[in-house]
């Protein structure tokens, strides 16, 4: 039994460090993605490491519900307005964000351009 303990333990310990790496790099492509659209601005540190949760949240509510991923380019038009949508939601749940509709389009192509470069499976 206590492989068992002991071998549990350690998968926890590895999902959390798991959700933090897929936080820390929704973080970072969601900066390179806001640096690089015009529209989209986060005003400090706390607003993005906010922003990456909300983000990660609210994709993984739309996984559960409908199977389908917020990724620009994982499920073609569907996930492209799904990324579209969740960029612009965001920033009713997080100050410091602001982002216009047209920011949400450039911005999911950005972020979808991002996101293919970082190794991982990193989903929005």
């Amino acid at each position: 039994m206590d492989n068992n303990q002991t071998s549990t333990r350690s998968n926890t310990g590895n999902t959390a460090w798991q959700i933090i790496g897929r936080l820390v790099i929704a973080a970072i492509v969601l900066a390179i993605t806001a640096f690089f659209t015009p529209g989209f601005s986060i005003n400090n540190i706390w607003s993005l490491a906010i922003a990456a949760v909300v983000l990660t949240v609210i994709d993984y509510l739309i996984v559960k519900f409908t199977g389908l991923h917020a990724s620009p380019f994982g499920k073609g038009f569907v996930g492209f307005v799904l990324a579209v949508i969740t960029l612009y939601v965001t920033q009713f749940f997080v100050a410091g964000y602001s982002i216009s509709w047209m920011a949400a389009i450039i911005g999911a192509l950005i972020y979808g351009v991002v996101d293919y470069f970082i190794p991982g499976e990193q989903e929005m």
